[in-house]
């Protein structure tokens, strides 16, 4: 039977630069079982507090957002106003997988903290434009999950933060429950949405919701039909 996922969060954190919009990766510690040595945004599980702070609205969504800016301030220093965050999407680990989060992302303009990680969950950190990352995990530098892969993408062309936000915002949150497809020379990342989830026919008409993980490169195909 599959794992039940646990309930977590992340926060896509920006800042403008120049020639584009930077975000703010961090690289969790290679002794960490989960994702270790991985650069991803800042987040984690859902606390007990999380749940207690979050009591004038108990919704996974709000526990969540908590959860999201208390990861941001202990993993990477940085205070965020809930107010402040955008909720984007929601990520479910495949069930091929022996540990699984449900994981509600978020976005918020960096407000200018310094960043400091905190030597135990991550021990670095490097402000990046999203198209900077994608070019360093092609080349081997940097080793990201999926789902930052995806979101990445998805920012790879914003002029700036607030182009980035409106982007993320125009549409109620993507909901992902990705299965792992094998494919010759690697595997493909397939979510519900896309025309291919449930028979494989990756010629199929239709949405394309999916990361190609092959060993010649990573590729996203994230398109309506």
């Amino acid at each position: 039977m599959p794992a039940d996922p646990r309930l977590a969060a992340t926060l896509v954190l920006l800042r403008d630069a120049d020639p584009g919009p930077e975000v703010l990766l961090v690289r969790r510690s290679p002794a960490l079982a989960y994702h270790g040595g991985d650069w991803v945004f800042p987040g984690g599980h859902v606390d007990p507090e999380d749940r207690e702070t979050a009591a004038d609205g108990r919704e996974a969504l709000e526990i969540a957002r908590v959860a999201a800016v208390r990861e941001a301030r202990e993993e990477a220093g940085v205070r965020v106003g809930r107010a402040s965050t955008l909720c984007f999407a929601e990520w479910t680990t495949p069930e091929v997988s022996p540990t699984r989060f449900r994981t509600w992302y978020f976005a918020a303009r960096w407000a200018g903290d310094p960043v400091v990680v905190d030597e135990t969950e991550t021990v670095d950190h490097r402000w990046l434009r999203p198209a900077q990352a994608l070019d360093a995990q092609a080349t081997g530098e940097l080793s990201i999950p999926p789902p930052t892969y995806v979101t990445l993408s998805q920012l790879a062309a914003c002029g700036s933060v607030a182009e980035a936000l409106a982007q993320l915002g125009v549409a109620a949150p993507a909901v992902n429950r990705p299965r792992i497809i094998d494919v010759p020379g690697g595997h493909c990342s397939v979510c519900e949405e896309d025309s291919a989830y449930a028979g494989g026919d990756f010629d199929r008409p239709g949405p394309r919701r999916r990361l190609w993980m092959l060993d010649s490169g990573w590729h996203c195909e994230w398109r309506e039909g």
